[in-house]
């Protein structure tokens, strides 16, 4: 059956959309874009803002955003009162804002300051007078909140409670003193908070941000005395390249190395070695669970903010998680293991760097139980940001750097590691293991397009050998909550789950650069990074992670075999029930 479609008119131009379609919407089809700034695609529609009002000839003027195209609808968006309102509503956002534009993080790439600059509002000094001011939370280890440049959007609340399931802020008081809190005005670090990040993607200002840890990385770089090891992961590569102008979904893997090796970094490894590791680790840790008869489903453990959700909100499946660490901190544990015996170096004078997607790993490098050679596994944690601005510190011309490659000893990798940046990505990688162990074959087609894609819950039945194997597969925490609830029912049944705490996968986490919200109504960085990941993908010449020859390499002089008692000591891990508040 034919969709219904109406048409109606926008600024003189004739539009035809969906019946269902909202004027944002279908002005954006034609070319037209209305202001907006508390509205976030598929998270936020709430018309808060009134910066996307229109004319529709009414007596009242409307939000576009929350407005039904209705047929023979006609609608003006720009005319000399509508441009009027919103300055003037620019003007009181400013009156309460903080304006250290300068010294922002944000700055350049701000949905404030380009609406000011497009509508050439410079200050909301017209409707000066009293401010609220609240203190800096920086309690937590991955998230900053400054709720003086807060604009009450509420897009992290939408993002926080709808998409997460987790509802850890809301707005509190009434009126002028409004603002987005937590329960009791508890810091985030004392709250179910899971470090996410995905509140900071959807912030339209700098009332949200990472923690910074540039300068601890500089001091490292700096210090004579250490020697200081980095590792990107997989989807850094597909995402680094905005920060520097490339378009979304462009792959920077050779250039990303560059940069690295040129800031002073002693060595550049690549976490895509460890994501191969991890998989022979894992792989084998559910054929063992499959064989003899151990907590199923097995459910991966490689997003931190997954991990802390899964403590604090489903401890009764603790026991299903499994046991590997995640890719950086088990890179980090073989770089003061293994290589610190090879390069003769005492593991106390290395410092491990991780860049990463993802502010929940911050959080992560400091668990205790991560720690397996006695020091900690990974010593600092980037964003992509974060990295992206320690190479424009330096001044480097990104656009202009060669391809150079990572270092030996734990550079190298197969398609299976680069597609763990991506939902389903583990899966897949660990089936095309899991096939040839338990089969004694070839796969010849390692292409699972079945756990594939940016579906909230995917599921697959998977032939291997005679056996099927039930697998599921949810990226966002909401999601994963509706999937557990299924399971726990009875009314789900699976051998193996992957989880990924952000929607999308780590190619669209809390530290990836920040995209506009006008920019996410036509391109969604979920699916284009992941374009780029599983372009990497094929390209390889070797697409299963115990392919790699490093791998075998890592084994044979070290490891034994995976699961082996010195394996379990070094990559493997153990996890806890967490409360909700902590005072």
């Amino acid at each position: 059956m034919s969709e219904k479609m109406i048409s109606l008119t926008i600024d003189n131009v004739k539009v035809e959309v969906p019946a269902g379609t909202t004027v944002l919407e279908a002005a954006k089809q034609a070319g037209i874009n209305i202001p907006t700034l508390c509205y976030l695609k598929d998270i936020n529609a709430i018309g808060a803002c009134r910066m996307c009002v229109v004319d529709t000839g009414g007596r009242a003027l409307q939000a576009a955003c929350v407005l039904p195209a209705t047929d023979g609808m006609v609608v003006k968006t720009n005319t000399p009162a509508l441009r009027e309102y919103r300055k003037t509503l620019l003007e009181l956002v400013l009156s309460a804002h903080d304006q250290k534009c300068l010294t922002c993080v944000r700055s350049q790439n701000c949905e404030l300051q380009k609406l000011c600059r497009d509508l050439g509002v410079e200050s909301g000094e017209r409707f000066a007078g009293k401010r609220n001011e609240y203190d800096v939370d920086d309690a937590s280890p991955s998230i900053v909140r400054d709720n003086n440049k807060c604009i009450l959007c509420r897009r992290c609340v939408a993002v926080c409670a709808k998409v997460q399931n987790v509802g850890v802020i809301g707005p509190v008081n009434r009126g002028f003193a409004t603002a987005i809190e937590s329960p009791w005005n508890m810091k985030l670090a004392q709250m179910g908070c899971i470090n996410c990040g995905q509140c900071i993607t959807a912030c339209p200002v700098g009332a949200l941000r990472e923690k910074d840890s540039t300068d601890v990385v500089w001091n490292y770089l700096n210090d004579p005395d250490l020697h200081v090891v980095v590792q990107p992961a997989p989807a850094v590569r597909a995402a680094l390249g905005e920060e520097f102008g490339y378009p979304m979904g462009t792959s920077v893997t050779g250039q990303m190395a560059a940069a690295l090796h040129r800031l002073g970094f002693d060595k550049v490894f690549d976490t895509d070695f460890a994501a191969d590791l991890t998989i022979m680790e894992e792989a084998n840790e559910l054929i063992a669970r499959i064989q003899n008869k151990g907590v199923l489903p097995m459910i991966t453990s490689c997003s931190p903010g997954w991990i802390k959700f899964c403590e604090t909100y489903y401890p009764d499946f603790l026991d299903n998680l499994s046991t590997c660490k995640s890719p950086h901190e088990m890179l980090g544990a073989m770089v003061k293991s293994y290589y610190a015996e090879k390069a003769g170096i005492d593991p106390a004078k290395i410092r491990v760097v991780s860049v990463m997607p993802c502010t929940a790993k911050k959080f992560e490098a400091k668990r205790e139980e991560l720690a397996g050679t006695g020091y900690p596994d990974v010593d600092a944690v980037i964003t992509t940001r974060e990295l992206a601005r320690m190479i424009k510190e330096a001044g480097i011309d990104f656009r202009a750097l060669p391809n150079e490659d990572f270092d030996s000893l734990m550079g190298e990798s197969t398609g299976a590691g680069v597609i763990f940046g991506a939902t389903g990505g583990v899966m897949e990688a660990a089936l095309r293991t899991a096939y040839e162990a338990l089969t004694g074959t070839v796969l010849e087609n390692v292409d699972f397009r079945a756990v594939r894609g940016i579906e909230g819950i995917k599921e697959a039945d998977v032939k291997i050998g005679d056996q099927t194997i039930s697998v599921a597969v949810a990226n966002g925490t909401g999601n994963a909550s509706r999937l557990l609830d299924s399971v726990r029912s009875g009314e789900k049944n699976y051998l193996f789950i992957e989880v990924m705490g952000c929607p999308g996968g780590c190619v669209n986490g809390g530290g990836q650069p920040i995209v506009p919200a006008q920019v996410r109504m036509t391109c969604d960085p979920r699916v284009e990074r992941a374009k780029a990941l599983y372009q990497e993908d094929a390209d390889k010449p070797l697409r299963k992670s115990h392919e790699n020859p490093e791998i075998k390499q890592i084994y044979a002089d070290y490891l034994g075999k995976p699961n082996s008692h010195k394996a379990h000591e070094l990559l493997h891990t153990h996890y806890q029930k967490r409360e909700l508040y902590n005072d």
